[in-house]
């Protein structure tokens, strides 16, 4: 049986410097070197110009909502816990087809249960916050925001 909740790989070369940049607090994409466009979640050619070269860029960690959920029941027992919790799938605004999923967090972003959800609708402006799960791992969270 599952007694944590199920967290990343971290070393996973693609992945890592995504992974290493959440632990800084900070929300870094893949650009592609030749095309510049972004791409999430990261990988080793760009599926624009399949080019073999790319960087991590920090982007500002603000998004809009294009969607959420508060799952009933959850997946697995080990979410029955942290119920209720709202999971939101969030459109960065540097690049709306980039979308990042994560729990929506209370201010202070250190509770995903009895968030107030009074403003939460499609297109709210959020802002990513990272939440310690693990000493090598920080999950993206994301926090209503009036500040967009």
């Amino acid at each position: 049986m599952i007694e944590t909740i199920p967290l990343p790989a971290t070393d996973y070369p693609p992945d890592a410097p995504f992974w290493s940049a959440a632990l800084r607090s900070q929300l870094s994409i893949q650009q592609c070197e030749y095309c510049q466009r972004l791409r999430f979640p990261p990988r080793p050619m760009c599926p624009h110009c399949q080019s073999v070269e790319h960087a991590w860029v920090t982007l500002s960690g603000r998004a809009k909502v294009w969607s959420f959920t508060m799952p009933q029941p959850p997946l697995l027992p080990i979410f029955e816990k942290m119920l209720p919790y709202v999971v939101v799938l969030a459109e960065i605004v540097e690049d709306p087809n980039i979308r990042i999923i994560g729990n929506l967090v209370s201010e202070t972003y250190e509770s995903i249960t009895n968030v107030d959800v009074t403003n939460l609708k499609i297109g709210a402006d959020l802002r990513v916050r990272f939440r310690s799960c693990a000493t090598d791992v920080a999950l993206p969270c994301w926090i209503l925001s009036e500040e967009l």
